[in-house]
């Protein structure tokens, strides 16, 4: 027997989870990829699954995720120290590459990263979830990312990484949070919704995949495409500029003097400008790009439209 869309929804607004929305494609166990149809269904399983677990798992999870992404935007770095001396285009192309590692860490271990979780969208469509359940899910992920991020920016700091390569290594990091803090506040908005499209269509992606190297080869190119192409991902932000504050503000003058870096020209590297100018439209920019143009899409492509089309028949 299956269930009715509005039996779902009535469920969810009871705050009693809806089971699972039977399809015409049940994922069978196989080495098969999964069809464009059964990853939909996956997808929003996975979402549904996020939005029901308990807090403190999301917390934990998303302490994480927030590392994995550090540790990308770290291997970032190193891949740019230096790269100057190649063609820009193949510069990024390298970093994009190398940071691609973060969200391949995300996917392979389960955890739990607020640009991925923009998808629970999905499930609150179907009726599957409450929208205080997506909202809360979302808060517990999204603050347990920052902490897990700026954990690693402790971690890196302390550790002295910033110091290496006479320097370059910070003047790399400087640079580029200081280019993510001169959007306007429209083009780091705009910069969100792109980078998301990307980071949830590697996700979606890896869904179809029924091995580790499946997953990994799903993951890596639409993450090296949204990093090269300069697009702005939110808690990426979370390491990457505050990692950059901390250098501008407690840096010694030898490390000034090595870079041959004016400390003036990082005068508007602040917490009030990250949080405002850069985290919050990146933010909101990530929901829409991920969720929506994503999610929401391919939920109404799925779901929707073939519920329309089997209750015609």
């Amino acid at each position: 027997m299956t269930t009715t869309a509005t039996g779902a929804a009535a469920n969810a607004r009871a705050g009693t989870p809806a089971p699972a929305v039977q399809t015409s494609e049940p994922i069978a166990p196989s080495l098969t990829i999964l069809s464009p149809a059964q990853m939909a269904k996956a997808a929003e399983d996975a979402a549904f699954a996020k939005a029901t677990s308990s807090q403190l798992k999301s917390f934990l999870l998303g302490l994480t995720a927030g590392g994995y992404i550090a540790l990308g935007f770290i291997f970032f770095t190193t891949s740019q120290v230096g790269a100057q001396v190649l063609p820009w285009g193949v510069a990024k192309v390298l970093g994009g590459l190398t940071f691609s590692t973060g969200l391949t860490l995300v996917v392979l271990t389960g955890a739990e990263l607020f640009t991925s979780s923009t998808l629970t969208l999905t499930a609150a469509a179907s009726g599957r979830i409450t929208w205080l359940q997506l909202l809360r899910n979302w808060t517990v992920v999204y603050v347990a990312n920052f902490i897990g991020s700026l954990t690693m920016v402790g971690l890196v700091f302390l550790a002295g990484t910033w110091q290496s390569a006479g320097g370059g290594w910070g003047k790399v990091v400087l640079s580029t949070a200081s280019y993510k803090l001169h959007h306007t506040m429209t083009e780091a908005f705009f910069l969100g919704v792109l980078c998301n499209l990307m980071v949830c269509l590697a996700v979606w992606a890896a869904y179809s995949g029924r091995t580790t190297t499946d997953k990994v080869l799903a993951v890596t190119m639409p993450i090296a495409l949204f990093v090269a192409s300069g697009f702005e991902h939110s808690v990426a932000n979370m390491f990457m500029v505050p990692l950059g504050i901390l250098i501008k503000d407690f840096a010694g003058a030898d490390f000034w003097a090595g870079t041959g870096l004016d400390p003036a020209t990082f005068a508007d590297l602040t917490w009030s400008h990250f949080l405002t100018g850069n985290l919050l439209p990146v933010t909101l920019g990530n929901i829409v790009g991920g969720g929506v143009m994503i999610g929401i899409l391919y939920w109404t492509v799925f779901h929707r439209l073939e519920r329309r089309r089997a209750a015609s028949r």
